[in-house]
């Protein structure tokens, strides 16, 4: 198994439920200016980015909430390196709309909503 991306919510935003109910979660490193925050799941890295992209088909695991990555746009991985910053669309599409996000199968918002807690852990790893 690898893991591409390892990281622990710290916080999270005043408008990311109504987000999560759109299918989108934004994710972005602590210390992201207000305005980004309160739109976005702050994290604390603690392994990762790979160096190479995750293939689709890994598993998007956010807390017991599990995904399969069906879409990695072209400039997503570069955005996690670089910023710790990504957009997930929960869509299942099989081609990114945006050069920075990622495509993830459906998955409950409610129940997306209530893993999304400081502590819980967000990780990118392929299938066991």
């Amino acid at each position: 198994m690898t893991v591409f991306y390892q990281t622990k919510i710290t916080d999270v935003g005043s408008e990311v439920p109504e987000l999560i109910e759109g299918g989108v979660l934004i994710l972005y490193a602590a210390g992201a200016p207000p305005e980004l925050a309160e739109v976005s799941v702050l994290h604390d890295v603690q392994a990762g980015p790979t160096a190479d992209e995750p293939p689709v088909g890994a598993v998007l695991r956010i807390g017991n909430v599990s995904a399969k990555l069906t879409a990695v746009g072209e400039l997503a991985w570069k955005k996690v390196a670089d910023m710790g910053h990504v957009v997930i669309n929960f869509d299942g599409a099989e081609t990114a709309g945006r050069p920075g996000e990622l495509c993830a199968s459906p998955v409950d918002a409610a129940t997306l909503l209530g893993a999304l807690a400081s502590g819980a852990e967000i990780v990118i790893e392929t299938a066991a």
